[in-house]
């Protein structure tokens, strides 16, 4: 898939077994097994592994309700371990410094889960963490079981306690939230309503040995998830391409039709579907892709309004385009087109 729609997994975003186990735990402690909690979610299954992200996501919100757990997901968050990252925990085990623990967390993630994506940027005295939902309109409950799981395998990767300079959620702030127990999971009280959820923190930090580290393992657990991230992309590059390609061909002539797809690859609709879901996706997630991706380079152009770029899309309104865009990007296309140009 284009760089430009590297927010959107080609296939189906998931999340592994590992990476739910918190999750159950933290719903266990609290007397609800996991047939009351998929029960409490809509769902008919959960022990599929991966799990479908959006799966994972109500699971969370149930649990929240169904225990009565106002901070469902800090709490989720303390019941991380290195196992729950799969892979690429080992792989953070093996690090040498806070500083390479966290390169790798940018890079190996999305063999944990698809939800979101990690950035680390150098700021002088101090470094910022951003940590990129693919879900904005999720409830709270997803960024904070995030962040209070980075705090409480990092402290545990340091062998003591790390706490932010500053903490910041993108989501506003909840009626019912405790300072206290902000506080106790996260080191600090966070500040609300900002533009991203961020930590910042000494940038000396980086350089913090870990002392458990085992890095004589590292070369061989990184070759190992960079073969699982081979996998993936092999996987995601095939037939899913494919479809994309004649996706973009097809919307600058006609409406784009799963048939008239599949007549471009001399296939059978039902062939198209089969060889889509054996790559984990499906064809309305290609047909998003492609829109979300055509859509970021249409809103690049200048001379283009969004009425003609809903056009090119395939939508029959603007408002359909708008609301689609939003639900990809987290952003109307107008405030998103003013963005870029900000940074022009």
């Amino acid at each position: 898939m284009p760089s430009a729609c590297s927010n959107m997994p080609a296939t189906p975003p998931r999340v592994t077994a590992a990476y739910l186990q918190p999750l159950l735990e933290t719903a266990a402690a609290r007397g609800i097994d996991a047939a009351a909690l998929a029960a409490g979610a809509g769902l008919a299954d959960i022990a599929s592994d991966p799990l479908p992200a959006a799966d994972y996501i109500a699971l969370l919100d149930a649990g929240s309700r169904l225990a009565n757990d106002p901070h469902f997901g800090l709490h989720v968050g303390e019941r991380v371990r290195p196992g729950t990252y799969s892979v690429y925990g080992l792989v953070l085990l093996a690090c040498r410094d806070i500083g390479q623990a966290l390169d790798q967390t940018q890079r190996y993630e999305r063999l944990a889960h698809d939800l979101g994506r990690s950035r680390l940027e150098p700021r002088g005295a101090l470094a910022r963490y951003t940590w990129t939902s693919h879900y904005p309109h999720a409830s709270r409950h997803l960024a904070e079981s995030v962040f209070a799981g980075i705090r409480t395998f990092g402290s545990w990767l340091a062998g003591r306690p790390l706490a932010p300079h500053a903490l910041a959620f993108a989501h506003a702030r909840p009626p019912d939230a405790d300072p206290a127990e902000y506080a106790r999971v996260l080191g600090t009280m966070p500040d609300f309503g900002a533009s991203a959820h961020t930590a910042d923190f000494d940038a000396a930090l980086l350089a913090l040995p870990l002392p458990a580290a085992d890095i004589t393992m590292y070369p061989l657990l990184q070759q190992h998830a960079e073969r699982l991230l081979r996998e993936r992309e092999q996987t995601a590059s095939g037939i899913v391409a494919q479809v994309h390609a004649a996706i973009v061909d097809a919307l600058a002539r006609e409406p784009v039709r799963l048939a008239g797809i599949a007549a471009a690859l001399d296939l059978s609709p039902r062939t198209l579907q089969r060889k889509l879901a054996d790559a984990g996706a499906t064809f309305q997630q290609a047909l998003d892709a492609a829109r979300y991706a055509l859509a970021m380079d249409y809103l690049r152009r200048d001379g283009l309004s969004l009425v003609d770029i809903a056009f090119l899309l395939g939508f029959q309104e603007q408002s359909a385009f708008t609301h689609a865009f939003r639900e990809w990007s987290g952003m109307n296309p107008g405030a998103w087109r003013e963005r870029v140009a900000g940074k022009k």
